[in-house]
């Protein structure tokens, strides 16, 4: 994580507004009223990204904006926003204001109309954030935003005790902020943070999710060991408090198994379903951990346990149900090692399930080299090998599902047999034989062995009555 280091800021001649967000801000200059492109826009800008949004700050009211632009629409009139649409494209624009009081951690209970721009950018979170810019006046940089920037810091507008208790939200933001950026955290906002993190009870699960999702699949997952230390995952997410807290004395490993999780983390690719995955692989670990007689830690049962817990947590922060089952799939299966065999690979991918492939191999490769050295070599052979039949299966086209079968129920049904649970049965026979010999998926073969089906089971039917 970021100690000390200069960042390389461009200088503010160099942001380049898009004509739409010119357009918008002339209109507005136009007609008398101040406006700027603000926030976020203006640090990615310094910092040489693309920006993804751009807002524009203005002393002009919601009426006024909706009265100059043909097209808007009013998605925050309450707090003074207004959404200019220009083409296909929505921009937020929105009034310059002062918050009233936060009496739910989280929002004000009522916004003030102001025409000072210093007055709007000092109730901003982050000083990196609280910048504006507009191409007749240049930077308004009142809170040496882009000194922090520079310094790769992230530092709260002002008081971040009062920051942090207008808003909880914006203590998981910073860490979040930082492991983009790979910035370091001010140490009076750390304080702040250590001093009320408790206070992110009061957030919702939908919030927390958005921003933790955010930082896992940041470029520094390894922020999420700042979580802990400053105590905020043992609000958000006290399992993981426990994983960083459990030791792991065996020869396949040399770390706690939360310096492993974030280890594994660091080792998959920035997706989100991958950094979930890799977060929650070994969730249930402390509560399966048993030592035998030697001192060896053992971890029984683990993957299981471990979607098991993980569903719960998903639950709990609100996550979709894509999500949930893809990842929770990963984490069952993540430590089945099938025999290295055309079969039993095709048996494995039918067990597994197909969604979770090829992501399993990720997993996999980032959960081993996460551990010790021990065996790592042979394991991550293994890992290609299984990667390389798991191919050639593809590659073949054989069939690993029902869906796959060259024959169906209604072929079946064709054959005499009525609908129901047989149907099902012969199919998953066929199933069977097609996986021992994948060239055996052919119509007229299948067809035959289902009529032999047939007439076998009848036989035995008429043996019994």
């Amino acid at each position: 994580m970021n100690k000390e280091k200069k960042i390389t800021i461009r200088t503010d001649a160099a942001i380049c507004l898009p004509k739409k967000v010119k357009q918008i801000l002339d209109r507005l200059h136009a007609y008398g009223y101040e406006a700027y492109a603000v926030g976020g826009c203006i640090r990615d800008s310094l910092l040489g990204r693309t920006p993804k949004d751009w807002d524009i700050t203005t002393s002009a009211v919601p009426a006024q904006v909706k009265e100059l632009f043909p097209k808007t629409a009013d998605t925050g009139l309450q707090h003074g926003t207004v959404t200019v649409i220009i083409g296909r494209e929505g921009f937020e624009v929105t009034t310059y204001r002062i918050d009233g009081e936060y009496t739910d951690g989280r929002h004000p209970k009522e916004v003030i109309f102001t025409p000072s721009l210093l007055e709007d950018l000092k109730r901003r979170d982050f000083t990196i954030n609280a910048m504006a810019y507009d191409e007749t006046h240049g930077l308004v940089d009142a809170f040496h935003g882009i000194s922090d920037l520079a310094a790769g810091m992230i530092r709260c507008v002002g008081d971040p005790m009062e920051r942090f208790q207008e808003d909880a939200l914006r203590m998981l933001r910073a860490v979040r902020f930082a492991a983009q950026l790979d910035f370091r955290m001010e140490q009076s906002t750390q304080n702040a943070v250590r001093r009320l993190a408790n206070d992110l009870n009061r957030i919702s699960a939908e919030r927390i999710q958005a921003e933790l999702v955010k930082l896992v699949a940041s470029p520094h997952p390894e922020y999420m060991k700042e979580l802990y230390q400053l105590g905020i995952s043992g609000v958000i997410l006290p399992e993981f408090d426990r994983m960083m807290e459990t030791g792991q004395n065996h020869p396949h490993h040399c770390k706690t198994v939360g310096e492993h999780t974030i280890t594994a983390m660091c080792h998959i690719a920035p997706d989100k379903i991958l950094r979930l995955a890799a977060l929650f692989h070994d969730i249930a670990k402390p509560l399966c951990k048993t030592t035998d007689e030697k001192g060896i830690d053992h971890f029984y049962g683990h993957p299981e346990k471990s979607a098991e817990l993980a569903r719960k947590i998903f639950r709990r922060l609100k996550f979709d149900r894509d999500t949930m089952d893809h990842v929770c799939a990963l984490v069952r299966w993540h430590d089945y090692n099938p025999p290295l065999t055309e079969e039993q690979i095709r048996r494995a991918v039918v067990k597994t399930g197909q969604d979770q492939y090829p992501a399993i191999f990720a997993l996999k490769r980032a959960d081993v080299l996460a551990q010790s050295e021990y065996q790592q070599k042979e394991k991550l052979e293994y890992i290609d090998r299984y990667e390389q039949l798991y191919k050639v299966m593809k590659e073949k086209g054989d069939c690993i599902s029902l869906k796959q079968l060259a024959v169906t129920g209604r072929d079946m049904i064709a054959l005499g047999i009525r609908p129901g649970r047989q149907i099902g049965e012969i199919l998953e026979l066929l199933l069977e034989q097609v996986m021992k010999e994948p060239l055996k998926n052919e119509r007229t073969y299948l067809l035959e062995q289902a009529e032999a089906y047939i007439k076998n089971h009848n036989r035995q039917t008429d043996e019994t009555d």
